[in-house]
């Protein structure tokens, strides 16, 4: 048997971990972490009301868990949404996967409810609005955990591993591989050198710009892939009462003109909460949370366009980071939020102007201002029409008083290329998870670690 060095303690790395153990390994494995134990990680603006930019990691986007266990904890149950991981390994392989992950889920705690598991009627008008509108309805299945539920799931996962032997080394931050003569030796955490036999990499979505660096010094092999930059929008319950009610979270597509490039909407949150997220730069990025228990009055969810960009430019990562940044040097750094309608007025929105507003931010402290200042015109012009379709399928949408927060940039734009066992170019090297570029969200960065420790056991 090898030692097994696991980089990044999200869900792609933990689910490595936990299947090596019910298959049975005996070997040593190590998981390292550079945010806290889940225990230890409290975000203070429950307590402050403003973001305090924790230093040196923001407490939701790392620590063990993740950064998606911190967001509304969604299980999407369907080989479709998740990210190309089906284009890798087969859809089949992959449903099989998610079946079978979903289970663990299950031992551990998880709601035996599913939201949108049957058709019924009401499924159906959506879908024949969505498509007279020009979008694409995905049929997903979700188990929704809620952010409180998958705070207490994942620490009975934690309890697991170190129960059973895993050394889970958290606070630690790894700077570098070991790789010699096209073959990795280990890490580089704190200073010190981390041997193993098989080295994971699963940084996720906070650590792709690490990895791509990785990339660019070793010679991993990669290529450039998608980054999604969008906005969060907020409407009321009442808006989004049909289709949450029916689905709980619709996921639309669409190719809007003039551009035709991709948009969707991703990680939907009826009675949710708008949240702010920081990355190790500072920049300030809006996600949403949504509760078990506690509601809003409102529903948020973010739209995504899709940028795919061709030679010679192969850096999509800082081309996001660097819109992320205009955005926030605009809100003094914080998230901006603006009205659907002013920016159809040609006008920035005033805080006076969102108190008198049927609609009130859940992001209290977030700037009222002008995104369009930021936005980049092709980003802006997409999201706008998406708007207009979705208004279709849900009348309203496009109101003057709906909120758009910004900015919403997803980093898995670097893809690492991989066999189907996911052996990059180095070898004993793997990358799984959102940072790998393969996958997006909860349940497919878990099915990529139980089937890489499956590779593994081989």
């Amino acid at each position: 048997m090898k030692n097994i060095l696991i980089i990044g303690a999200g869900p792609a790395g933990i689910f490595t971990a936990l299947e090596l153990l019910k298959l049975g390994y005996k070997e040593k494995i190590t998981l390292i972490e550079q945010g806290r134990l889940i225990e230890n990680r409290v975000c203070p603006k429950s307590k402050t009301h403003e973001c305090t930019h924790c230093k040196p990691y923001c407490n939701i986007t790392s620590g063990f868990s993740g950064a998606g266990a911190f967001s509304d904890g969604k299980l999407s149950l369907n080989y479709e949404v998740g990210g190309d991981l089906p284009n890798l390994l087969g859809a089949n392989i992959v449903q099989d996967l998610i079946d079978y992950t979903d289970k663990i889920y299950l031992e551990f705690g998880a709601d035996t409810h599913v939201e949108g598991a049957e058709e019924t009627d009401e499924i159906r008008e959506i879908r024949k609005s969505a498509t007279i509108a020009g979008l694409k309805l995905v049929d997903c299945p979700i188990r929704h955990l809620g952010t409180e539920k998958a705070h207490e799931l994942y620490y009975q996962i934690e309890k697991y591993l170190i129960e059973n032997d895993v050394e889970i080394l958290a606070n630690q931050t790894c700077t570098d591989v070991i790789i010699e003569d096209g073959k990795c030796l280990g890490a580089i955490v704190n200073n010190e050198k981390i041997l193993a036999d098989e080295v994971v990499i699963a940084t996720g979505r906070k650590g792709a710009d690490w990895l791509d660096n990785m990339c660019r010094l070793h010679g991993i092999g990669r290529e450039a892939g998608v980054v999604d930059i969008g906005v969060r929008v907020e409407v009321r319950n009442e808006v989004m009462e049909k289709v949450n009610k029916a689905l709980y979270e619709s996921k639309l597509i669409g190719w809007p003109q003039p551009f035709c490039n991709k948009v969707r909407t991703f990680c939907q949150n009826p009675g949710g909460f708008v949240a702010q997220e920081n990355y190790d730069n500072d920049l300030a990025v809006v996600n949403g949370h949504s509760f078990k228990d506690l509601k809003s009055n409102n529903t948020n969810l973010a739209i995504l366009c899709s940028h795919r960009f061709t030679y010679p430019f192969d850096d999509p990562i800082t081309y996001a980071k660097k819109v992320g940044e205009m955005v926030n040097m605009l809100g003094d750094g914080h998230i901006l939020v603006q009205r659907l309608g002013d920016i159809k007025a040609g006008k920035r929105t005033w805080q006076e102007e969102l108190s008198r507003s049927n609609l009130k931010p859940t992001l209290t402290d977030a700037v009222a201002g002008d995104i369009t200042a930021a936005m980049p015109y092709r980003t802006l012009v997409n999201i706008l029409n998406f708007i207009e379709q979705v208004d279709k399928v849900v009348p309203g949408f496009a109101s003057n008083e709906t909120l758009l927060y910004a900015p919403e940039l997803k980093f898995y734009s670097n893809r690492i290329k991989m066999d189907t066992s996911l052996n990059t170019n180095v070898k004993n090297l793997h990358c799984l998870g959102d940072a790998s570029g393969w996958t997006r969200g909860l349940m497919m960065s878990s099915v990529m670690g139980v089937y890489m420790a499956r590779q593994l056991m081989k």
